[in-house]
């Protein structure tokens, strides 16, 4: 989800402007070395002719009455790949700014985040991704003005961003840190189509990413030195100079043949600094090598503080709390009634029954807690912002387990076999009574500890040619590619948090019907019923795809049986391929003229995504 414009956004608006170092007073201009300033000033020029070119050559072109089409796309792909030269930097250095050059084609919110919903805005979208729709596959001369519009917006925002990078000092770990960002974002992004999705330049744009980045390490690795890192590079743009193609490219081979050294090359010169800079409390962590190391993810990242990060004592206290029935008001229905071992802690059950009326069913079907702690805001409306919140409302809710948070506490209290467990799960504890916060942190630890990225697929990327078979690698080349499921299931959690900074969850509008046999919109509001914005109406949040075979039915509603039926929902554009209306669609409604061999390769791969 889009983020409140943070100070580095403010700081070019006209609204405040200081200096990066009144920030950051250890950080100065003329403290920074010569090869740092260099690289800035590479950074500052490549902006510098983007913001030049489209407001000299683009702008130029649609503000034309009667544009040639070939000409005004030939245009718009130059500044695709003089944005992609920045990138980088960009993204990492001010993200803000740069979402307002190449963010999502859909209205953002901006507050999402807050306990306040009331403080949300929605936010329109802008930049290059808006102006793809408005020109692919063929201009109508009756958005004119909306492209004239967004191409001003554009020349504008990189102005704000010409002026940031003018005064915005660069350190060697944080130029390190953004150029392996950027190799995961090529993986998981780039090579997916995520943000070309109309245009489909994606391999060319992805080779001139990697050929900014060669540029910046070579002042790392030496000039004159053609290092492994160098030759790995030159590698990988020549593979994709020479596999242009869009559904033919075979994203496996680029990732373990190249992707992955050339991460693994820029995490061994950070590790050669001689400093090791701030380090960030983020999802994924930035020793990682490769997307796909054992331990690239902290499953601490979203927890309310550090005293709320797990331990073996907090896991074992967790584990005897989700499987204990008197947590429940009717002391028949525990964590695990819902989330079972055996079924991926899923229940199989299209959605679970109401804990007082076995006759009325829940709202909602109980997803996975495989790898939860991987994302960020929880339930399929977003509702909860962490996992402790997810556990007390889940608690308290009276549908599902009807109970509450004193007399758990009371129960706790009473119970012998808790005292020893919980004196070691909080050993600084001094006072004697417990605290709801430490009831619900053991849950939640314990879903904390149910992170499993060691399937077969993860085998496979971490060196095992054998792990995948021909057919479960051709399934991986169409999910990332042809079918596009990896634009909102992202590689390598394959969930909705947006890589490769991880921060944020993000929801889709699916048109989900009601049911099999009634191609009516399911009713739930979703999202919506959270955020109180018309955009977000029947928005849900994006589930993840590891473990897909154990954990049917699938949908919020739990509408679809089988991983053919949910295939061919896809397939068919979602709720557009069954004649729902629902404008509101962010899925796309095109028809993806999968073959049945083709969703056939793809359900294999799926299914090779289960966790040991």
């Amino acid at each position: 989800m889009y983020k409140a414009i943070g100070i580095a956004a403010l700081l070019f608006t006209g609204l405040l402007v200081v200096s990066f170092s009144s920030f950051y007073p250890g950080w100065d201009h003329a403290a920074a070395g010569p090869r740092e300033r260099k690289i800035q000033a590479t950074v500052f020029n490549q902006i510098v002719f983007f913001r030049n070119y489209v407001k000299d050559t683009l702008l130029v072109e649609v503000s034309k009455k009667k544009p040639d089409l070939q000409r005004l796309q030939q245009v718009f792909l130059r500044s695709r790949l003089l944005f992609k030269e920045f990138e980088w930097a960009a993204a990492y250095f001010a993200a803000d700014l740069t979402e307002r050059l190449n963010g999502p084609p859909v209205e953002e919110i901006e507050n999402a985040d807050l306990l306040d919903p009331s403080l949300a805005r929605a936010i329109d979208p802008m930049g290059l991704q808006m102006i793809e729709q408005l020109i692919y596959p063929v201009y109508d001369t009756a958005g004119r003005k909306a492209l004239i519009s967004e191409a001003e917006h554009l020349v504008t925002n990189t102005g704000y961003l010409v002026a940031y990078f003018a005064d915005h000092p660069l350190a060697d770990w944080r130029i390190l840190d953004a150029a392996k960002l950027e190799i995961f974002r090529v993986i998981s992004l780039g090579i997916t189509g995520y943000d070309n999705a109309l245009s489909l330049n994606s391999m060319e744009e992805s080779s001139v990413s990697l050929k900014s980045l060669r540029d910046v390490l070579t002042w790392y690795t030496g000039k004159k030195q053609q290092t492994p890192l160098l030759s790995d590079l030159d590698a990988a743009i020549a593979y994709l100079h020479q596999n242009p193609g869009f559904i033919a490219f075979d994203r496996a081979a680029f990732i373990t043949r190249f992707a992955n050294k050339i991460s693994t090359g820029i995490a061994l010169l950070e590790k050669a600094l001689p400093s090791p800079g701030i380090q960030y409390n983020r999802m994924l962590r930035q020793e990682a090598g490769t997307l796909f190391d054992p331990d690239a993810f902290n499953v601490n990242a979203f927890a309310p503080g550090p005293e709320f990060h797990i331990t073996d004592a907090k896991i074992r206290l967790g584990e005897k709390l989700f499987f204990d029935a008197s947590l429940s008001g009717t002391g028949t229905r525990s964590c695990a009634s819902c989330h079972q071992p055996e079924r991926a802690y899923t229940d199989g059950l299209a959605r679970p029954a109401d804990i007082r009326d076995p006759a009325k069913l829940l709202e909602r079907n109980a997803p996975t807690l495989l790898n939860a702690a991987l994302q960020s805001n929880y339930f399929y409306d977003m509702k909860a912002l962490t996992l402790e919140d997810q556990v007390r409302d889940v608690i308290c809710n009276k549908a599902e387990m009807d109970g509450s948070m004193e007399a758990v506490i009371k129960y706790i209290a009473g119970n012998g076999s808790y005292r020893p467990l919980l004196a070691k799960a909080f050993p600084a504890k001094k006072e004697p009574d417990i605290h709801p916060d430490e009831v619900t942190n053991a849950l939640a630890s314990y879903v904390r500890s149910l992170t499993r990225l060691n399937s077969r697929f993860d085998a496979y990327m971490r060196g095992d040619d054998g792990a995948l078979s021909g057919q479960e690698l051709r399934g991986f080349n169409l999910f990332a590619g042809k079918a596009k499921c990896a634009t909102c299931h992202f590689i390598p959690l394959f969930n909705g948090i947006v890589p490769p900074k991880y921060v944020g969850s993000e929801t889709e509008v699916l048109g989900v019907p009601a049911s099999l046999t009634d191609s009516t919109l399911d009713p739930d509001p979703g999202y919506y019923r959270v955020i109180g914005i018309d955009s977000y109406k029947n928005a849900f949040k994006v589930p993840g795809v590891r473990n897909i075979d154990k954990t049917a039915p699938y949908m919020h509603n739990g509408v679809y049986q089988t991983l053919d039926q949910l295939l061919e929902f896809y397939n068919k554009g979602g709720g557009a391929g069954l004649g729902i209306y629902l404008p509101n669609q962010t899925l796309p409604r095109e028809n993806l003229h999968l073959t049945e061999n083709e969703k056939e390769d793809i359900i294999a791969f799926m299914k090779s995504l289960e966790s040991k």
